[in-house]
Order: C-alpha cells, then sequence, then structure tokens
C-alpha cells in the first residue's frame, strides 16, 4: 500500500487517503450571486465518486467586494450557505472529507465597487488605487470572516481554509511589500500578523473542526524587503499557537510580475520543507505535481504530510485510479462498484 493512497488521521480529519483537491476558482456562478451552481454539484461530485480524499470547495468572498471576481462563490448570506449545505452532505456521502476556503480579495479584487487593502498601493494600473482600510473596516473585513466560518460550520464542512497566499488580503497585511501601514497592523512582523491572528483566534474560538491557512513563502521579489523564508518560519509557528492544524505552502501572487523561476514538478516543495522544519503540525505541498510516483517519494521522505492535486484533477478526474495502477497499489479501492467495468485490465 502506498503512503499516497493509504487512510490517514492528519489535522484532526480522518481522510482515506493522502490526497487533496486544492481550491482553485472556477468563476462559474453566472448569476454573480455568490451561490453555487448546477456546474459546482458536477464537478466536486466527480472528484469525489474519483475518490479524493479532502475536496477543498474554491476560494469564496466573505464579502461582495472581497471576491476575486463576480463569479465566484460567497459566504456571506445564508441563502449561500444553505445550499453550501446541500453540497457538503452530496459529498460526505460520496465518502469524501469537505472543506472551503475563506477568502478577500483586497487590492486583488476585480470587480469590487470600493476596493480596500491595508496600504492604498495598487496591484497593478488595470486594478487601480486601492483604499487603505480604517480600523472600522478592519473590525468589519475580520468579522465578516467569522460570519462565514459560522455559516460553513452550519453547512458541515470538516475543514475550513483561510486564503492567506497569492496576494490577496490576509496575504496583502503580512507582507511588507504591500504593507506600510503606521499602525498596529503594520511595521513590525508581529503587528503585520496581528490581522491574520485576530481572524484566527476569532475563528478558532467557535469552530471545532480541522482550521487550516494557505501561505505563499516568497513573493519572487529581488529586493531585501520581502519575508525571508525564517519569518514565514516565525509566522508558521504562530499561527500554530493560534490554533491553526494544518498550513498549506504555496508561493508567488502577491506582485503584478512573472518571476523568472525555474518552473518544473515539485518546484515549490522545498518552501513546504522548510515550513515543516519550523512547525510540529502538518504542512501540504503542492505545484506541477502530477507525477503520483513523486507524490510518493515526497510523502514518504517527510517532505510533506498531504499532496494537494489542481490542474491535474482538472485533466484526469480518475487521477487516483491511474496513480494506484502506476505504484501498484492493489489496496486501494479505485472505483465504486457501479464503475468497475471501466478499471482497466492487464
Amino acid at each position: 500500500m502506498s503512503l499516497l493512497l493509504s487512510p490517514t488521521e492528519v489535522a484532526g480529519l480522518s481522510l482515506s487517503n493522502r490526497v487533496v483537491l486544492a481550491p482553485m476558482c472556477m468563476f462559474e456562478v453566472e448569476k454573480e450571486d455568490g451561490v453555487l451552481a448546477p456546474f459546482h454539484f458536477a464537478h466536486y461530485g466527480a472528484r469525489a465518486i474519483a475518490k479524493a480524499g479532502l475536496i477543498i470547495i474554491e476560494a469564496t468572498g466573505v464579502e461582495p467586494d472581497g471576491r476575486i471576481s463576480n463569479r465566484d462563490l460567497g459566504l456571506w448570506n445564508d441563502d449561500q450557505a444553505l445550499e453550501l449545505k446541500r453540497l457538503v452532505d452530496m459529498l460526505h456521502s460520496l465518502g469524501s472529507k469537505v472543506g472551503i476556503q475563506l477568502g478577500h480579495a483586497g487590492r486583488k479584487a476585480e470587480n469590487a465597487d470600493y476596493m480596500i487593502a491595508p496600504s492604498a498601493i495598487p496591484f497593478s494600473n488595470e486594478y487601480g488605487r486601492p483604499n487603505e482600510m480604517t480600523r472600522e473596516e478592519i473590525k468589519r473585513v475580520q468579522a465578516s470572516f467569522v460570519a462565514a466560518a459560522e455559516r460553513a460550520a452550519f453547512a458541515g464542512v470538516d475543514m475550513i481554509e483561510l486564503h492567506g497566499a497569492h496576494g490577496y488580503l490576509i496575504n496583502q497585511f503580512l507582507s511588507p511589500l504591500t504593507n506600510e501601514r503606521t499602525d498596529a497592523y503594520g511595521g513590525s512582523l508581529e503587528n503585520r500578523y496581528l490581522f491574520a491572528n485576530e481572524i484566527t483566534e476569532q475563528i478558532r474560538g467557535s469552530f471545532k473542526g480541522s482550521l487550516w491557512i494557505r501561505l505563499s513563502l516568497t513573493a519572487y521579489d529581488d529586493s531585501e524587503k520581502q519575508h525571508s523564508l525564517d519569518d514565514w518560519k516565525i509566522i508558521g509557528k504562530w499561527l500554530e499557537k493560534d490554533g491553526i492544524d494544518c498550513i498549506d505552502v504555496s508561493t508567488g501572487g502577491l506582485l503584478d510580475k512573472k518571476p523568472n523561476i525555474p518552473v518544473r514538478p515539485g518546484y515549490q516543495v522545498p518552501y513546504t520543507t522548510a515550513m515543516k522544519e519550523a512547525v510540529s503540525i502538518p504542512v501540504t505541498a503542492v505545484g506541477l505535481l502530477d507525477n503520483p510516483g513523486l507524490c510518493e517519494h515526497i510523502l514518504q521522505t517527510n517532505q510533506a504530510d498531504l499532496i494537494l492535486q489542481g490542474r491535474a484533477l482538472i485533466r484526469n478526474v480518475n487521477w487516483l485510479a491511474d496513480a494506484a495502477e502506476e505504484l501498484h497499489d492493489t489496496n486501494f479501492e479505485v472505483y465504486n462498484h457501479s464503475y468497475q467495468r471501466g478499471q482497466r485490465r492487464k
């Protein structure tokens, strides 16, 4: 039995395997009301039938102006929560654990009527200049995260992930490249962490499920101003202390630039490994991990605790079945009985 496809107890979750469907924006909310559409039931249901151990529903805005685009999911009202509950119940019935990623796009909210950020620094000329958040706006957005988490809990999710990566609002507060505030939410590393700290502690106070956060451990910036890995390790330790159960490690997205980096299979894994050295909670690996053998190696060598699959599971809904064949894992139950006829035979 491979580690990749074997059951595990991790981050307070009992998972049937270590393959996690990564949260990815689908941009399929045609009515722009933030409510799940039939597409989402088909899309996520197919991955549950394919036996993904954990499905993390895509980036979901905690406020209307906090969405990456108007076609994103939202969780700022009860109608959205009721449809989410229907989806969660369905995915549970198909055997997958279910999570949701909650976020606010900040200065990267494409269609916001009133765009906000820690500081009035635009992401690009196309996005325009955001408004520097007042203390009242900071508290309102934090309360929106908490309210969305409460709705997610009502819907029955097993885990919640805070989106603190890819240049969105929590990431903007954390980074000195985007946070030039001079109040309690800016300046020192500890001050820049305060926004995430207060959201985490408030949600942890009421949500009893597994609580994750996604972080971008580099902005791929050449200046000395960006965080070092040591800074991120300190943040990781603070998050662990605040009650985070798992750190989902990614990179990039903070700046409007295409970094000159050697993109190759597993190129982000060294960042996962660095965070794993700093914390005792689980960490995840993501990014061009299409090869099951590479995924198994990452787990066997203790570089990560879980493998997130994004585009690979879009390209091939039966990625897990193919992985079982490649890894010669005969213990993994590839299909439910209705799909047995589709299994390849030697």
